[in-house]
């Protein structure tokens, strides 16, 4: 019995900053997905629909979550939002207009200068790629349900040469 009590006084102050250390990684991975769900991420974005705002090759963006959950986006901000067409992929565009307001868009702008305007629905934003010849947005998919924005894109942190805000 005496052994047992001296294992385990021996290996008592281990085992406590064992439980302390881990007790203190898992408070620092919760409050890392807290941040991350609710208030800001990091996000790739590549492809050709953004450019010259974005990169062909690939940005990484900070994307904030706040303004969208409190109705703060709007015309001329930079948001990714889960396609309308694919739900397992998100997209980045810029937001056009938003509900109530009318838009008019080349339907193919590569081919000819046939314009169609419609009205954003209640509830609803156009959106569109900076790129408008080589960009799927609200122009083939119509405009686009709020809840579908999961932030707002603000500042670029890769490539180093365009770190700044967007």
């Amino acid at each position: 019995m005496s052994r047992l009590f001296q294992f385990v006084r021996q290996w008592k102050p281990i085992i406590k900053e064992g439980f302390s250390q881990s007790f203190l990684i898992a408070k620092f991975l919760c409050l890392l997905h807290v941040t991350n769900t609710h208030v800001c991420t990091p996000v790739l974005v590549y492809g050709p629909s953004m450019l010259p705002t974005l990169n062909l090759t690939g940005d990484v963006v900070l994307v904030e979550h706040l303004s969208q959950k409190f109705g703060k986006v709007g015309p001329r901000h930079v948001v990714v939002v889960r396609s309308p067409e694919n739900p397992r992929k998100t997209v980045t565009k810029r937001i056009v207009a938003v509900e109530g307001e009318s838009v008019t868009f080349l339907v193919e702008p590569a081919l000819s200068d046939r314009s169609h305007t419609v009205v954003v629905p209640r509830g609803h934003v156009w959106i569109q790629g900076d790129n408008i010849y080589s960009s799927r947005d609200s122009r083939q998919f119509g405009p686009v349900p709020y809840g579908l924005i999961l932030g707002k894109a603000f500042w670029r942190v890769w490539p180093p040469d365009g770190f700044g805000s967007l």
